[in-house]
């Protein structure tokens, strides 16, 4: 007898992420060595991150006081001038910016229907290591 599991949103769903993304917009000003969490409600499909102001800023995927080397290891993108941007194709359920010098950021994502809470953490290689 054949058994039918429930079909539904998840991290290895291919539909979740080939409809249009939920709009999701947010931005900050920050000051010299500050580090701002983003945490999207639901998992992201893309992101995109625009440097606003004349301050450098570091894109990162872990918080830099966390366990691990992510500026020494070089963890992060930079986005230098003002309208620098980055656009990354990723599931990911936060990202952090941290300010080199002050300036400011906005970040627009494609929200898919996937909750946080089956995300993963992301440590290791390329993130902590």
């Amino acid at each position: 007898m054949a058994t039918f599991d429930k079909y539904g949103v998840g991290l290895r769903n291919v539909g979740s992420y080939q409809a249009s993304g939920w709009p999701w917009i947010t931005g900050s000003s920050l000051s010299a060595g500050e580090e701002w969490a983003i945490s999207f409600p639901m998992v992201t499909k893309s992101v995109t991150i625009i440097q606003s102001g004349s301050g450098a800023a570091r894109i990162h995927f872990v918080s830099t006081s966390s366990v691990g080397n992510v500026v020494s290891g070089h963890h992060y993108v930079t986005l230098a001038t003002d309208n620098d941007s980055l656009t990354l194709n990723v599931k990911c359920k936060e990202l952090y910016v941290s300010c080199i010098s002050a300036g400011g950021y906005e970040v627009a994502a494609e929200l898919t229907n996937i909750p946080t809470a089956r995300m993963f953490e992301l440590t290791g290689s390329g993130h902590t290591d």
